[in-house]
């Protein structure tokens, strides 16, 4: 949090999931064009939602489905950065309001999702790494099409188990969304370097 920010009130400290641990089966779909457009759907209605608490909310379409080409499971992920997370009568009570569900309340993270759990919308302070975490992968999986085949090699083999909860299948993607990350901030890193050589010879 930026040292000029005070929170209302202290932040949970536990994970609370609501209507515990659910059981799924995970399938991939091929790329569907009309993710973008649910997405843009879902940004409108969630900036109308929090427009009269006066929150002007960064709202960005993560995860696979914000790649054009890349399989994945049929749910639309979806990141919003908000001033103050501790504050939810500003943003999530709006968001329940304008018919989202709370499945996740933990530090520095909420989640809600649709009642059809086809959309997932992530709340972040603004400023958290995970934001970042989240476009970076995004942007270098949109270019990098070796990593991008990767990626979804991972999930293909992935597919056909039993999974307790979504965040299993999210923890056995793990090593290979850390490699991923760590070759996109190498590249990041080179091309500001480039920039900023290229910048000096003028």
């Amino acid at each position: 949090m930026p040292p000029d920010r005070t929170p209302r009130r202290p932040d949970v400290t536990a994970t609370e999931i609501v209507g515990g641990a659910e059981a799924v089966h995970v399938s991939l779909h091929e790329y569907d064009e009309r993710w973008p457009s649910v997405f843009v759907e879902h940004r409108r209605r969630i900036v109308e939602a929090l427009a009269p608490s006066g929150i002007a909310a960064d709202v960005e379409h993560i995860g696979s489905t914000s790649v054009p080409g890349l399989a994945a499971k049929p749910i639309v992920d979806v990141v919003v950065a908000v001033p103050d997370i501790t504050a939810e009568e500003d943003y999530l009570e709006p968001l329940l309001a304008a018919g989202y569900e709370l499945r996740v309340r933990e530090p520095g993270h909420r989640l809600v999702r649709t009642p059809e759990r086809s959309v997932h919308v992530h709340v972040y302070e603004q400023g958290a790494d995970a934001i970042d975490g989240y476009l970076l992968l995004r942007d270098h999986l949109r270019t990098d099409s070796a990593d991008r085949e990767l990626y979804a090699s991972v999930k293909r083999d992935l597919l056909g188990r039993r999974w307790d909860d979504m965040n299993d299948y999210a923890d056995a993607k793990t090593e290979v969304i850390a490699a991923i990350k760590a070759r996109a901030r190498a590249a990041r890193e080179a091309a500001r370097q480039a920039a900023r050589q290229a910048a000096g010879e003028r």
